[in-house]
């Protein structure tokens, strides 16, 4: 049996192998390896900064769309550029973007052909060690290493879950394994040593496509992937198994997907309570960043259940009614970004529910996405007089046609027990 101290110099000596392999990898790649930053024409001051890294000889740089968000939405307002490893800087174009997997390629001028990452034709395998590259706040370059722990399970769009310390400045970044291809992106990071990254064939799909045919509008490009994930998404979630359990005297649907989470919440436990209330909540575990201010391909679902035997039905449904004021927008978006909402109020019963509810359905379009629209819908009960059942959903950046379908299934799903 090995002693404590022959343990402890295996381990010391592990760590120093991985450190040793980390600086040799940084060496190899490091002019290959950007800060990219956004900067303000009218102050001509850093905006927000992040990585990136070259993909072909010919100056391609791949980074993260909300690396370079604000000149995506505003390109007079901001330029893009780079500080290579020599500190030299210059002006980078905007080639593409897949603002789903929030991926941007970006162009530099070469005078010759240069050095470039190489992304991996496969995955890495589970336990394997990476290393990540990026530029955190000004610090310069540095290389972290890291676990590879498969896809986290509870995202809609794949996202590699990994161990290691992805600083905010190191978005866009690459993860290398030990033959140096980038097997992902740094994206985001949840602290405690756990970070995310973008699967090196979200990147590999938009060099290609880039390369087959480049977008001849940012804006069209992004409007066309909004569409086409939020269609998928809702298709998925319209075609899995809705089940119906019992809220209070309600019953309302719960979607088994891995990537729509459910809590709950009541006041059961206060004797004292004149009215017994229960809220359930379901929503989607991500959204897709279009900028600081600007969220969609949200989707929340919930109920709230009260009762009460000891105040008059009008004060019972005065204070189940100001619950309509909590009820708001699944995302974030201002004035410039979508319009006024319109509504439509009705008295409604789904034909296959034994509800009778006072509806509201309302939706708002999006000013720069054509077709897609938030969509917003409350119902309150108004069959009994003592106990009431609220149901709502949100859902952002959604097609008309999809909405209603969705609307439809929705009204069918509540019902009383």
């Amino acid at each position: 049996m090995k002693s404590i101290f022959a343990l402890l110099l295996m381990c010391f000596s592990t760590l120093s192998f991985a450190v040793e392999q980390a600086e040799e990898i940084f060496k190899q790649l490091a002019p290959s390896l950007y800060q990219i930053r956004l900067i303000d024409k009218a102050s001509g001051e850093k905006s927000s900064i992040g990585s990136g890294f070259q993909i072909s000889s010919d100056g391609l740089i791949a980074t993260n769309y909300h690396v370079i968000s604000g000149f995506a939405r505003h390109p007079h307002k901001y330029t893009i550029e780079y500080l290579d490893n020599k500190g030299n800087k210059a002006e980078l174009t905007l080639k593409s973007v897949d603002v789903i997997n929030d991926l941007a390629i970006v162009q530099r001028e070469v005078p010759n052909e240069m050095a470039f990452f190489e992304i991996a034709q496969q995955p890495p395998t589970k336990g394997e060690e990476l290393y990540s590259l990026g530029n955190p706040h000004d610090l310069g370059m540095i290389v972290v290493p890291g676990t590879y722990n498969g896809l986290k399970n509870e995202s809609f769009n794949d996202r590699i879950h990994f161990t290691g310390s992805v600083n905010s400045g190191m978005s866009g970044g690459p993860v290398v394994n030990k033959a140096t291809q980038v097997v992902g992106i740094n994206v985001a990071t949840s602290g405690n040593q756990i970070g995310f990254l973008v699967p090196h064939d979200k990147l590999l799909a938009l060099y290609q496509q880039y390369q087959e045919s480049p977008p001849t509008s940012i804006e069209q490009q992004m409007a066309a992937q909004l569409m086409q994930n939020q269609e998928k998404l809702i298709t998925t979630i319209m075609n899995s198994d809705w089940q119906l359990k019992q809220l209070g005297r309600g019953l309302i649907p719960t979607i088994d997907v891995p990537f729509v989470r459910c809590w709950g919440e009541s006041n059961s436990d206060k004797a004292d309570a004149q009215i017994m209330a229960a809220v359930a909540n379901c929503d989607l575990d991500e959204n897709t960043y279009i900028s600081a201010d600007f969220f969609t391909g949200s989707l929340e679902m919930e109920y709230r259940y009260m009762e009460s035997d000891k105040i008059g039905s009008t004060k019972f449904y005065h204070i189940f009614e100001r619950q309509l004021n909590q009820v708001a927008p699944g995302n974030l978006a201002g004035k410039d970004d979508v319009t006024e909402y319109q509504c439509h109020h009705d008295l409604v019963m789904p034909q296959t529910s034994n509800i009778n509810n006072k509806a509201v359905f309302c939706t708002r379009a999006y000013k720069d996405f054509p077709e897609l629209y938030d969509v917003l819908y409350i119902a309150i009960s108004i069959d009994h007089e003592q106990y009431a059942l609220l149901s709502h959903f949100t859902i952002a950046g959604v097609a008309q046609e999809t909405s209603l379908a969705f609307l439809a299934k929705f009204m069918e799903s509540v019902s009383w027990k």
